[in-house]
């Protein structure tokens, strides 16, 4: 559902600017260093948004609060070429980067250097801008882990992945975009909210962690 509440908007809009650059920035920083020079020459080895934010997925993150940027391209037979797990690392470089955002979002709240007040006028509260902040990076973590192509998560199960499980990862690899799309639009119309199920225990927990409550 829309929210248009100024303050909401401008929220995400903030949000969105840091979390999904820094996200994908992560992946082509990792990648570089891994000797893959393939986002240094598609110019994703930077901060700047312009470069990694998509119009369809901007759009989704301002009015809704969930959307996603461009994926960085990579070579993955050079990374691979260079160490057996550095596609692992590369696709585990961009969670991390939102869970450390987390972190740091965190930081003033642990020190009870922001105290609560609500949104007023247009303009997002401090308080309830780090607290947004910080589960949208949490969420964003999450959501990414999902062992679905051409979501991060899959690449990292596929490192760690037993023979049977990977067999299985194979098999279901050309689908996989389907059947996220199941999961995550199909199944609420019927009834069955999968990220509420499954995504929004593991936020919270990890909520109340960087939080300590």
């Amino acid at each position: 559902m829309l929210d248009l509440a100024p303050a909401f908007i401008i929220t995400n809009l903030l949000i969105m600017l840091i979390a999904l650059p820094v996200h994908e920035f992560a992946h082509a920083i990792a990648a570089n260093a891994f000797g893959d020079d393939t986002p240094r020459l598609n110019g994703r080895l930077t901060l700047n948004p312009i470069a990694h934010l998509d119009l369809i997925g901007t759009l989704m993150f301002i009015f809704i609060g969930f959307g996603w940027a461009k994926p960085v391209p990579v070579d993955p037979y050079t990374l691979r070429r260079r160490s057996p797990s550095a596609l692992m690392w590369v696709s585990l470089a961009g969670p991390m980067s939102n869970f450390l955002l987390a972190l740091i979002a965190a930081i003033p709240l642990r020190l009870n250097l922001v105290e609560f007040t609500p949104n007023v006028g247009i303009l997002p509260s401090p308080y309830i801008f780090l607290i947004s902040f910080i589960w949208s990076n949490l969420a964003l973590m999450i959501f990414n882990l999902i062992p679905l192509a051409p979501l991060d998560g899959e690449k990292i199960a596929d490192y760690f992945a037993p023979p049977p499980l990977a067999r299985l990862l194979e098999t279901i690899r050309p689908i996989s975009s389907f059947l996220l799309l199941f999961l995550v639009v199909i199944l609420p119309r019927l009834g069955f909210n999968f990220l509420g199920w499954a995504i929004e225990p593991a936020i919270d927990v990890l909520f109340g962690w960087i939080l300590g409550s």
